[in-house]
């Protein structure tokens, strides 16, 4: 902005008056020049449209572009693949009854300290021409949507836009998302699905536009994710909110020799050269990766619905119903919900599975799949993109359902069992008392009558007081929980 620094003199404010100033002071703005832009608004060179051609023909680019994010993060191969189409999008639809369905996707990243999620969440708000980063616990529902303020010169009411009306047509990314206080945390469930914000403050009744992606990050409730509590139990949001998300992503911090040697030497070679390792491949550079998204969100795929084509939409829906009758089987609700043919999982997977297919989740396979489209600069889907949707899709929800750090695979499943159950009689007689106090002899007999053996019981209180969930007294004969439940 360049402008003159004028002054405006005070006409009606005898409270100014009594305080000595005579004038208030404004810039008359001659030139504005936007630093957040649109897509639509990005310049495009001759040399970055001669660069994003020669992309288009690399059979490999999905995966080279995904790569590129964060280079200096190592792994994290199908989370950046997932960023990815988060930054090209799907298709909007306005029907014609005025109903509008979202393209924009929605990732949810929860993990353990020190997996590199904000540094995810930094690139990403770099990278997309609109990206706004904020924290859970430094902003307020008015501070995401909008706030209703005075003018000190006219005194009349308006608005001011938070973050996620700052981020309009790019990417709004929370870090901390799980320090949000639960009444600031509702205000984003009207943006996150009907892309708006609705104000009704102060005389001032209104809608403004928050059409953005919500790229979120979270740690589990207890600092670190805890094997032996249930994935709801950690994540400690609602499911109204969960379900919201198109992806979400557990990021573990589990001691591996490999994994941990190869990490290890990667983070030496940035620190000692300020730069990414040597890799296999040429990384594309952010003004390049911008430009080629640009340009691939200017294509509007379709699901064909041609008589040749038929066969896509019947696989799509397939698909979806095979998700939903695993859920159902798992239920037991295999006979009236028509799923009796569905294949039945494994114990042990139905132990694991517990998250939820509802008619969001194929929204979110076919805004992928229009994503993976735009990619491939294609007007519409093909099985290939549905296919490698469906995969992110289970990728996703199979990073939230790990085996116990350091277990073995064998027996692992059984003994979580045992030491959940035992948690539980151990929380219900914690709760009788105001104090989230138990006795451990009482509980121990409810153990005991309940065919668990003493070592489980002893193994539970050690292993949960390790996790800092509870601490015992110093004769191990009462504990009182810690934080929340």
């Amino acid at each position: 902005m360049c402008g003159i620094f004028l002054p405006v003199p005070f006409t009606s404010s005898p409270r100014q008056f009594r305080a000595g100033l005579v004038s208030d002071t404004y810039l008359h703005a001659q030139f504005l020049e936007r630093v957040k832009k649109n897509y639509d608004e990005y310049l495009m060179t001759p040399e970055l449209l001669d660069q994003v051609d020669t992309l288009r023909q690399d059979g490999q680019i999905y995966s080279r572009l995904a790569r590129s994010i964060a280079p200096e993060i190592y792994g994290m191969e199908n989370v950046k693949k997932a960023l990815l189409l988060m930054l090209v999008g799907g298709v909007t639809r306005q029907l014609h009854d005025g109903i509008r369905i979202r393209g924009d996707i929605n990732v949810c990243l929860v993990g353990d300290p020190g997996v590199a999620k904000s540094q995810l969440l930094k690139y990403i708000s770099v990278v997309a021409p609109r990206g706004v980063y904020t924290t859970g616990k430094g902003s307020s529902g008015v501070g995401l949507t909008a706030a209703v303020v005075r003018d000190q010169l006219t005194g009349e009411m308006i608005l001011e836009g938070g973050a996620l009306v700052l981020a309009d047509n790019g990417i709004c990314c929370i870090d901390e998302f799980d320090k949000m206080d639960d009444s600031d945390r509702t205000a984003i469930h009207e943006v996150m699905e009907q892309q708006s914000v609705s104000i009704s403050k102060a005389g001032i009744n209104t809608s403004l536009n928050a059409r953005t992606a919500i790229l979120a990050a979270a740690n589990p409730v207890h600092g670190r994710y805890n094997d032996r509590l249930s994935m709801l139990q950690n994540i400690n949001l609602p499911a109204a909110l969960l379900s919201r998300f198109d992806l979400m992503f557990l990021l573990l911090d589990v001691p591996n020799a490999d994994a941990d040697m190869r990490l290890a030497q990667h983070i030496t070679t940035v620190h000692a050269t300020s730069r990414h390792p040597e890799l296999d491949f040429i990384p594309v550079t952010a003004d390049i990766l911008r430009a080629y998204v640009a340009q691939a969100r200017l294509v509007e795929p379709v699901v064909p619905d041609t008589i040749e084509s038929r066969s896509l939409i019947d696989y799509i829906v397939r698909a979806y119903v095979g998700l939903r009758g695993r859920e159902a089987n798992k239920r037991g609700g295999g006979g009236d919900s028509g799923f009796g043919d569905a294949p039945r999982r494994t114990a042990d997977e139905d132990n694991l599975d517990m998250t939820y297919t509802t008619p969001r989740t194929l929204l979110g396979i076919l805004r992928l799949s229009q994503a993976l489209a735009r990619m491939r600069f294609s007007p519409v889907i093909g099985q290939g993109d549905v296919d490698e949707a469906i995969r992110l899709m289970h990728s996703s929800k199979e990073s939230l359902f790990t085996r116990m750090r350091g277990g073995q695979e064998g027996g692992a499943s059984a003994g979580r069992d045992s030491l959940t159950a035992i948690y539980e009689i151990i929380k219900d007689v914690a709760i009788e008392h105001p104090d989230l106090h138990c006795d451990v002899q009482q509980a121990r007999d409810i153990a005991l009558s309940r065919g668990y053996t003493a070592d489980n019981f002893d193994e539970c209180l050690r292993i949960y007081e390790d996790n800092g969930i509870w601490i015992l007294d110093s004769a191990r004969t009462g504990l009182t929980f810690i934080g929340p439940e």
